[in-house]
């Protein structure tokens, strides 16, 4: 098995249509279909909303030190599987993040960020109605490092990639123990900020979902109609999937079982916090939509190539209806969701307090993950941005840059080192 960049199709267009030609053959009364995957997802969608009126609590909060004592039960897990996201509570300890804030400052302050950063090096999420997040190209901070390389964040990783079945039909998709660093951004959002937030979206694959053969066989159940024996959990050939390359674009090239991020302050709710669609079953409804009658024959509902899978009230407005919000987090909280889960950043007008956050996400061990881990240990070596990001290279002269010196065990075996 090779993992070269799949080509985009010359036309694109003309792919959608020939695709939905034989979707519709495929699935047969795709109308019908849709109507009950529908009607499951609004049972789903009435019972968040009824949660939500009601002030109880939509997303799963399991406390840290029940996964670090193997004290999980089976509630908890089943909770985190039904709505696909979950607040891991005192991750790291709070002086500990706040730390990690502050040590962030000095190394951007020490390199002079300020005076260099020429601003946003990519158009990734495209047309969505919206302003980009506060996000920082920054990627070798001792503090972000020590982050992904911790025990506590190993612990994590693997209790998040044993919710999902990496076992099947004789092969064993990924090693659940072990994730892949997968260096990315920060954010740092200061008190005062307005902004407009970042539209609902899915990330890890838009026109692919539709067009690459390893995609069809993660879906096959849905695209065979068979929806009702869809399972958003299992993994078989999710690590075999590519995006396509596109010019200034940033992508992902590996397979996370969770998008994740670790707070670096206090938030409160309604200041610009993120939100999922808590459904993970939904990406079987943006799937089946495209292919109703209302939708013309050349388009996914606004999907582009090198762009965000955008979700919009105009073509789901059952799924944006359920948006939720995350709790109240304390610093060294840290926030996961299921990699086609629905995800948007709200809207804040004068924030009040730092809204500063980690990227790192749960990317397990398996042969596509550990080829990319590679290339992360030879951007690590020189300071270079990593390769699914623009080459924006800023921190290769940088003073107090995390090195391979740095490295732990836990380190080591996320590259591929031993």
């Amino acid at each position: 098995m090779t993992f070269s960049s799949e080509t985009l199709p010359a036309d694109p267009k003309a792919a959608i249509r020939q695709l939905k030609r034989e979707l519709r053959a495929q699935i047969g009364d795709v109308q019908a279909v849709f109507d009950t995957l529908s009607d499951k997802i609004a049972t789903r969608v009435a019972e968040i909303n009824a949660l939500k009126n009601k002030g109880e609590p939509v997303w799963p909060v399991i406390p840290y030190a029940d996964i670090k004592d193997g004290a999980l039960t089976p509630a908890q897990r089943d909770a985190i599987k039904r709505r696909g996201c979950a607040v891991i509570k005192g991750h790291f300890p709070r002086e500990q993040a706040l730390a990690w804030d502050h040590s962030m400052l000095d190394y951007l302050d020490l390199n002079r960020f300020d005076d260099v950063y020429k601003g946003p090096g990519d158009n990734f999420f495209g047309t969505l109605s919206a302003s980009r997040p506060e996000i920082f190209p920054i990627y070798w901070s001792q503090a972000q490092m020590q982050a992904r390389q911790s025990e506590e964040m190993a612990q994590v990783q693997s209790f998040l990639n044993r919710l999902w079945t990496f076992e099947s039909n004789g092969k064993q998709w990924f090693d659940p123990d072990v994730s892949v660093i997968y260096p990315d951004r920060i954010r740092r959002r200061p008190p005062g900020t307005t902004s407009k937030g970042l539209g609902a979206h899915t990330d890890s694959g838009a026109l692919e979902r539709w067009l690459l053969p390893a995609y069809q066989q993660v879906f096959a159940r849905v695209f065979d109609g068979n929806i009702d024996k869809y399972d958003p959990w299992d993994a078989a050939h999710r690590t075999e999937v590519q995006e396509y390359t596109v010019d200034n674009t940033t992508k992902c090239s590996v397979f996370r079982t969770f998008q994740g991020w670790t707070a670096l302050s206090d938030m409160i709710p309604g200041q610009g916090l993120l939100h999922v669609v808590p459904i993970p079953e939904a990406m079987a409804y943006i799937l089946l939509r495209p292919l109703l009658d209302d939708v013309p024959e050349d388009e996914l509902c606004g999907v582009a190539p090198g762009r965000v899978l955008p979700i919009s009230e105009k073509w789901h407005p059952l799924l944006t209806e359920a948006l939720t919000s995350i709790p109240a987090l304390e610093a060294g909280d840290s926030v996961w969701w299921h990699c086609d889960v629905i995800h948007s950043v709200a809207p804040v007008e004068d924030q009040q307090g730092w809204g500063n956050v980690m990227y790192i996400p749960a990317a397990p061990m398996c042969e596509k993950n550990l080829a990319y881990a590679k290339k992360v240990k030879a951007a690590l070596e020189t300071g270079a941005s990593p390769g699914d990001f623009p080459r924006e290279d800023y921190e290769t002269t940088w003073q107090d840059r995390f090195t391979l010196d740095d490295l732990n065990i836990h380190g080591k075996r996320a590259l591929g080192m031993v």
